[in-house]
C-alpha cells in the first residue's frame, strides 16, 4: 500500500490537509504553533485507491521536544512514497523551508510544494514566489476555501501510477475496508488497546518499548502527546493495536489544546478492547489515577495494570501491592504487571498478558455449562424473596462477548438485588478464567426480554 507523508513548519496547515484527504476530523487542528507531535495514520480510498496518510508533527528546532519531532518526521518521509511538503502561502518564501524542501527530496524525489492559504487571486500572485524553489510539482490550495484540492488528488493519483475507480455514493470507507479485508483470508485477529494514564507516567515510552521503535515522542514536558497515536505490531498470530491517548489531569489544570485530546481519549476507547492502565510507581498513587481507572468500566474494557518505572520504584514490592489492591479494588480482578519501558523490563510478558485478557474478554460459555453454574450458585446461596414472594431465575444465556454479558431470565427482574449480582459474577470467576475481563449480568422478564439493568465487574 502506498505511504502519503504529509510534512511542513509548524502551522502550515498539515493537519488540515490530513483531514481533508481522510474526509473526516482526525488530527486536532488548531492556531496553536506545534499542535500536531506525533505521527497521525490513517487508511483512506481516493477516488477508489486504498493509501495511508502519515500527518507529522511541525518540524522546528526551537527546543528540545521539537527536534525529536523533526527527527520522527523524517523517519516518516523515509517510508513514504509520496511527501507532501507544505508552506503557508500567506508568507513569503524562507531559506528555512527551502533549505528542508530539499533534504527531503534527497529523501524521496516523489516531492510535492504544497501551498496552503491561497485563498484568492492576489494570494496566488504573492504564491508565485515560491517558484524560485525551481520546483516542477508546485500547487496552490486553500483547504479552508477547497480550492485545488481535487487536482492535488488527481496529481497523487498520477505520480503514484494509480486510477480513479468507481466509488458507491453510498458506501462507507469502513465498508469498502471491511469488502477488501474479506476477500484477504490471511487478516489476523486484530485487538486494539488503548493506553491510559495521568500525564508523565510513560505511556508514549511504554508505547515505544511494545512497538520496538521511536513512534511516540517522548519528553519530560507535561501533554507531550496531544493526537492519540497509533502503532500495529504483529505478535503471536494477533494484530496488535495500540493507542498512546493524551496524559490526563484535573480538569481544572486542563490548557489549551489538551481539551481536544480529551475528546480523542474517549473516541479511542470506544472502540478499544483493553485498556493498559499506566501507573507511575516511582510516586504514590494519587486520586486522579483512581479516576483515571473508572474509564475501564464506563467504556466495558478489558484491564491491564501496568506499574511503570518499577527500576525507580518509591516503596517495597508488597507494599505498593497492598496500596494497589485497597485503592483499586473495583479492579480486583486486573492482572498486574511490572514494567519498566525504558529498561524494556518485562514488556514480552505485557504483550503476552494482552493476548491472554483477551481470550478471555471473548470468551462465550457453552449454555448448559453456563446453567448448570448458576443453578449451582443459586444452591449455595439462594435468592432472597422480594417481600416474601419467591424470586426465580429461569435460565442465563450469554448473549454478547467483548466483554462476556449475560441474561438472567427471571419472573422477579428488579428484585434481582446488586450484592447477588456481585455474588453471582464471583462465583463465575470462581469457576472460568475471566481475568481482566469485565462481566456484565444483566436480568431480564420472561415476559419482557426488553428489560435491562446490567452490572459491570
Amino acid at each position: 500500500m502506498n505511504k502519503i507523508a504529509i510534512l511542513g513548519k509548524p502551522n502550515v496547515g498539515k493537519s488540515s490537509l490530513f483531514n481533508r484527504l481522510a474526509r473526516e476530523r482526525i488530527a486536532i487542528t488548531s492556531d496553536i504553533s506545534g499542535t500536531t507531535r506525533d505521527v497521525n495514520k490513517k487508511i483512506i480510498s481516493l477516488n477508489g485507491n486504498l493509501l495511508e496518510i502519515l500527518d507529522t508533527g511541525g518540524i522546528d528546532e526551537s527546543t528540545e521536544l521539537f527536534s525529536t519531532v523533526k527527527k520522527i518526521s523524517f523517519e516518516t518521509a523515509k517510508q513514504a512514497d509520496l511527501i507532501l511538503y507544505v508552506v503557508d502561502g500567506k508568507l513569503a518564501p524562507s531559506d528555512e523551508d527551502r533549505k528542508l524542501f530539499y533534504s527531503l527530496q534527497r529523501i524521496q524525489k516523489n516531492c510535492f510544494l504544497v501551498i496552503n492559504k491561497v485563498d484568492n487571486d492576489k494570494d496566488k500572485q504573492l504564491a508565485y514566489n515560491f517558484d524560485s524553489f525551481g520546483v516542477k510539482d508546485i500547487f496552490f490550495i486553500s483547504i479552508s476555501h477547497n480550492r485545488g484540492i481535487t487536482y492535488l488528488i488527481n496529481s497523487i493519483l498520477y505520480k503514484l501510477n494509480l486510477t480513479p475507480h468507481h466509488e458507491d455514493p453510498e458506501e462507507s470507507l469502513e465498508e469498502f475496508l471491511q469488502k477488501d479485508k474479506q476477500e484477504d483470508n490471511t487478516i489476523l485477529p486484530q485487538i486494539s488497546i488503548g493506553i491510559i494514564g495521568r500525564v508523565n507516567v510513560g505511556k508514549s515510552s511504554l508505547l515505544n518499548a511494545l512497538i520496538g521503535k521511536e513512534r511516540s515522542v517522548v519528553s519530560p514536558m507535561e501533554g507531550t502527546t496531544i493526537d492519540p497515536v497509533d502503532e500495529s505490531i504483529t505478535y503471536k498470530d494477533h494484530n496488535l493495536y495500540f493507542v498512546d491517548t493524551a496524559g490526563l489531569r484535573r480538569r481544572s489544570k486542563i490548557k489549551g489544546i489538551e481539551k481536544f485530546a480529551l475528546d480523542r481519549t474517549s473516541k479511542v476507547l470506544e472502540k478499544s478492547n483493553i485498556a493498559l492502565l499506566v501507573l507511575d510507581v516511582s510516586v504514590p498513587f494519587v486520586e486522579l489515577d483512581e479516576k483515571i481507572s473508572s474509564l475501564v468500566d464506563k467504556y466495558m474494557l478489558g484491564v491491564i495494570i501496568v506499574l511503570n518505572k518499577w527500576d525507580i520504584r518509591n516503596a517495597e514490592y508488597k507494599n505498593i501491592i497492598q496500596e494497589l489492591k485497597y485503592k483499586f479494588r473495583f479492579l480486583e480482578y486486573a492482572p498486574i504487571i511490572t514494567v519498566s519501558a525504558l529498561n524494556k523490563r518485562h514488556i514480552k510478558e505485557l504483550k503476552d498478558k494482552i493476548i491472554e485478557v483477551y481470550k478471555h474478554f471473548s470468551y462465550r460459555i457453552p449454555t448448559s455449562l453456563l446453567n448448570n453454574t448458576i443453578l449451582e450458585a443459586t444452591k449455595k446461596h439462594p435468592l432472597p424473596s422480594d417481600h416474601g414472594k419467591i424470586v426465580r431465575i429461569y435460565y442465563a444465556t450469554q448473549y454478547d462477548t467483548n466483554p462476556p454479558q449475560i441474561s438472567l431470565i427471571m419472573n422477579r427482574p428488579k428484585a434481582l438485588h446488586f450484592s447477588y449480582k456481585r455474588y453471582l459474577i464471583n462465583y463465575l470467576r470462581s469457576h472460568f478464567n475471566f481475568e481482566g475481563s469485565p462481566i456484565i449480568i444483566t436480568p431480564k422478564h420472561k415476559k419482557s426480554i426488553s428489560q435491562d439493568d446490567g452490572i459491570k465487574s
